[in-house]
């Protein structure tokens, strides 16, 4: 059973050395690492959760690891401007086992939406079955197609799909 191993899915983001990407719902910070290794020293990395005892869990693995270029963030990006991110500020946006979990997605999506620069990517990752256990309840499901339709209705565009694991589907949108 293969799930989803970050420095393998990160090399279907296509980021580049400065750029600057937020992880929405970064939780216990499992890409946050491999992220910063593919921005670079002069890229910047923002790890984004409502959950303040998950931000404070990856600031400090961020201290101990060293990682200069990453930024961590208490908020709440399900409301207008609630990730405290500026306008156009991000290359890219990568959501990772979180669309399933937010309850209001129209105000998240217009979240990433605004904090995007056109063109900018909007990567997610989520599951495509609840046989694991692990994942969400199938009345939480929401299927690649949904979230390919819920993503175009706020502005964004699918560019590909992309492998994520044998349990999880990938998307790369980007805003229009």
């Amino acid at each position: 059973m293969r799930f989803v191993v970050p420095s393998i899915v990160v090399s279907q983001f296509h980021l580049r050395e400065g750029d600057v990407v937020a992880d929405f719902g970064a939780g216990s910070g499992f890409f946050i690492d491999v992220l910063s290794k593919s921005v670079g020293p002069e890229g910047r990395v923002y790890a984004l959760d409502i959950q303040k005892m998950l931000v404070e869990k990856v600031g400090a693995m961020v201290q101990s690891q060293g990682l200069q270029n990453v930024d961590t963030r208490w908020c709440d990006f399900e409301a207008a401007e609630g990730s405290r991110l500026q306008a156009d500020e991000l290359d890219a946006a990568i959501v990772v086992n979180t669309l399933y979990q937010v309850e209001n997605k129209p105000a998240f999506l217009t979240e990433i939406h605004r904090t995007l620069r056109t063109g900018g990517k909007l990567l997610i990752i989520d599951w495509s079955d609840i046989e694991t256990g692990m994942g969400p309840n199938a009345e939480h499901l929401i299927t690649s197609a949904a979230s390919v339709a819920l993503c175009e209705s706020h502005g964004f565009v699918l560019d590909r799909d992309f492998p994520a694991g044998e349990h999880h589907y990938g998307l790369a949108l980007r805003k229009a």
